[in-house]
């Protein structure tokens, strides 16, 4: 094969690994969203090198250098300036910020990312920069070279795979973006290989018969690795960069509650909200409230933007598929309503938490839009619902729950199960309360106790939120989603109005997911506003009954219901309590600290005062309690002196043996002695204490001071 020809095919093996690295961020978008970059910024490159090889090589870069922002201009922003020849300064500066910001936005967005040009663009120019150097390479590669006989010598094959090494860079900065998406990128890494095979034989100055020879060993490489790759530690464990990255928060949500607004909706019912079509009704899901504080429902939701897909749930059991296609009319805010659980949404801009609860991030309102959504209708089988375990715990209660456990605790006295403590909870308050629109809105531990003990009536906020306190007050995990009926049929879609607004409950169970309960009676007129009366239901009013028996109204709470253990300590331990308790402790701990930093200090004071020989005393007993030895009466002062010098070093020696015979001489000797003895052995002291505080780290002298010993006095050691 001549070098022509050898070069030619290398071209062609660039391309394709150009192609197969871009095709690495397969996982991060759409096949037809990625395919005409990738293709386009694969193959233009290698186009221009090969018309440039015989130029210089700067020449051949800036051409490169000018062709990129023309080709992403036209490939994804369509944009054009100066009579269509030359990318406008809005698009250039969007390039720009696609560049810089894209992979933040690809590391915090649910796969597979939506197929924008901000984000598209990193792709286009990593996959161009991998094609233009290979290229390069290729086209200004010497010939080969002879030896002194004339002869060839053949070039390394690590030299004529040189090529290939940017591609395999940008593939490998493509795997830890696409961990979290679908699919699998081995087919990707198998030809990848084969391709870096196939150009380290190309590129050599091999016979026509031993390349094409060797075409099937490079396929048989790719091969081998697609079947090895699956057991590397690599692809078992692979590393994701994304719980480096914080999530931004998405905001589009107008701040009120859904739960705020069912009362409000309620008074004008027939308040055109959105349209569904779809082949059957579904309750539409439109928000989900899991954190309660005692006042009102709220969501602790972080919504992250998606180009479509959303994560499933939980549960993995058997479910119906059912497409809808919504266009929204007089519903605020940015909540987008959908039967539970979508997996797919198309047509707005999204955003999506761990419920499946979706967000529009679109500017500029939602009115009059249309988008498509599917999704996956959990129906779990009698038996799963019959075997249910709780998932985990609930949240921790508010305070003054004691009504509300001791009412939970008597209506599911008959229960064997999680499961039928739940249906319990439900057949009571379909049974033994009214619902009622013209009831006073709100969800507080006042409302609800008025709703359950006093007037029996209330919207779905109070059947659902008093369902999910009671359930939670059992030690099942619970939570209040807020959506609408199915709403009325009108010319195969069906049209949902303000009083088609419903809040239901929600237990989370292991394998299942959160399951709905419907707690709230239906209205009158059901079949045609299409209540969803699911065979779940009605199979729960049966196994209610026959466990509870027919008169499930019983027991109703009575007017001084006993309160828990638990609501006990909190009426004997009130705020106002706590708040004294804390206050002493504070006041305590404050006259201790106060203590240790005041009695040492006057005990030293008072020791430097008094007649020479008392002074000359005091001053031993300081560098003994600054020693810690104040209690070891049986030492000597040589002893003394050793430990000190054992502690700090033999310069502290030389202060405190002068200081022992002194004390000694006025403690045994019986003779008084001068004032200038006394601050002779003051100075002593105070130099000892000097070199044993820099000896001694600070924080064992800051715990020596606050121990309690500190304001005790004890005898002094060091008796000759």
């Amino acid at each position: 094969m001549t070098t022509h020809d050898g070069k030619a095919a290398s071209l062609v093996l660039v391309v394709g690994l150009g192609g197969a690295a871009g095709w690495g961020f397969r996982r991060v978008f759409e096949p037809a969203d990625l395919l005409p970059v990738v293709a386009v910024s694969a193959v233009v490159p290698v186009l221009l090198s090969a018309l440039t090889r015989n130029r210089p090589l700067w020449l051949s870069l800036l051409a490169q250098v000018v062709m990129w922002p023309l080709t992403v201009s036209a490939t994804l922003f369509h944009a054009t300036a100066l009579g269509g020849y030359l990318p406008s300064a809005e698009t250039m500066s969007e390039i720009a910020s696609g560049l810089l910001n894209s992979w933040r936005a690809l590391l915090t967005t649910v796969l597979p990312a939506p197929g924008e040009p901000r984000l598209l663009v990193v792709v286009h120019f990593l996959v161009w920069a991998a094609a233009l150097v290979g290229a390069e390479i290729v086209v200004r590669a010497r010939g080969p070279r002879t030896a002194a006989g004339g002869a060839p010598v053949r070039s390394r094959t690590r030299v004529r795979a040189l090529p290939a090494l940017p591609a395999l860079a940008v593939f490998a900065v493509a795997l830890p973006f696409g961990v979290d998406g679908q699919g699998s990128l081995m087919p990707v890494a198998g030809a990848l290989v084969a391709l870096v095979a196939a150009l380290a034989i190309m590129g050599g100055d091999r016979g026509r018969a031993r390349v094409l020879a060797g075409v099937p060993v490079a396929a048989a490489l790719g091969l081998v690795s697609v079947l090895l790759a699956p057991s590397l530690p690599i692809a078992r464990e692979p590393y994701d960069p994304r719980a480096l990255v914080g999530q931004p928060d998405v905001v589009g949500s107008d701040g009120v509650s859904p739960l705020d607004r069912v009362s409000a909706w309620l008074q004008t019912p027939a308040t055109p909200l959105f349209t569904v079509k779809a082949s059957r009704p579904e309750y539409w899901r439109l928000a989900v409230l899991d954190r309660y504080d005692g006042v009102r429902w709220s969501s602790s939701a972080r919504f992250q933007a998606t180009g479509g897909r959303v994560p499933s749930g939980p549960y993995q059991g058997r479910y119906e598929p059912v497409e809808q296609t919504v266009t929204l009319d007089g519903l605020p805010g940015s909540r987008l309503p959908a039967a539970d659980r979508p997996v797919a949404v198309s047509g707005i801009g999204v955003a999506v938490d761990g419920s499946g609860t979706l967000l529009a991030t679109a500017t500029g309102g939602t009115a009059g839009r249309t988008y498509r959504v599917t999704s996956h209708v959990p129906r779990p089988t009698a038996e799963q619902r019959r075997d249910a375990v709780p998932a985990g715990t609930p949240p921790a209660l508010p305070p003054k729950i004691g009504v509300f456990r001791s009412l939970a605790q008597r209506v599911t006295r008959n229960a064997r199960s999680p499961y039928q403590q739940a249906a319990l909870l439900e057949h009571y308050l379909r049974t033994g309360q009214r619902y009622d629109v013209k009831s006073p809105p709100g969800h507080s531990l006042a409302a609800l106790e008025r709703f359950l003990r006093t007037t029996h009536r209330g919207t779905s906020e109070q059947f659902a939120a008093s369902f999910a306190l009671l359930a939670r007050t059992l030690g099942l995990p619970s939570r209040v989603v807020v959506g609408f009926r199915p709403g009325a049929p009108r010319d195969g879609s069906f049209q949902v109005l303000s009083g088609d607004v419903l809040a239901w409950p929600e237990i989370e169970f292991r394998d299942l997911g959160w399951m709905a309960f419907s707690p709230t009676p239906e209205r009158s007129g059901s079949q045609g506003t299409h209540d969803v009366v699911s065979t779940a239901v009605k199979e729960r009013r049966r196994l209610a009954e026959r466990i509870g028996g027919t008169s499930v109204k019983e027991p109703r709470p009575s007017a001084t219901p006993a309160p828990d253990e638990g609501d006990g300590a909190a009426r004997s331990w009130g705020p106002a309590a706590v708040l004294a308790a804390s206050g002493v402790i504070g006041v305590v701990i404050l006259l201790y600290v106060l203590a240790v930093l005041v009695v040492p200090m006057r005990r030293r004071r008072r020791r430097r005062r008094g007649d020479p020989d008392e002074r000359v005393l005091g001053a031993w007993r300081q560098v003994c309690e600054d020693l810690g030895l104040e209690g070891e009466s049986s030492l000597t002062a040589s002893e003394v002196s050793e430990r000190a010098a054992e502690r700090v070093g033999p310069e502290i020696s030389a202060h405190i043996v002068p200081l022992g015979e002194l004390s000694n001489f006025v403690e045994f000797a019986g003779e008084k002695v001068g004032p200038e003895a006394a601050e002779e052995a003051w100075r002593r002291s105070d130099e000892a204490r000097r070199l044993l505080r820099r000896g001694t780290p600070l924080l064992t002298r800051v715990a020596r001071r606050l121990h309690p010993r500190s304001l005790r006095r004890r005898a002094p050691a060091g008796r000759a």
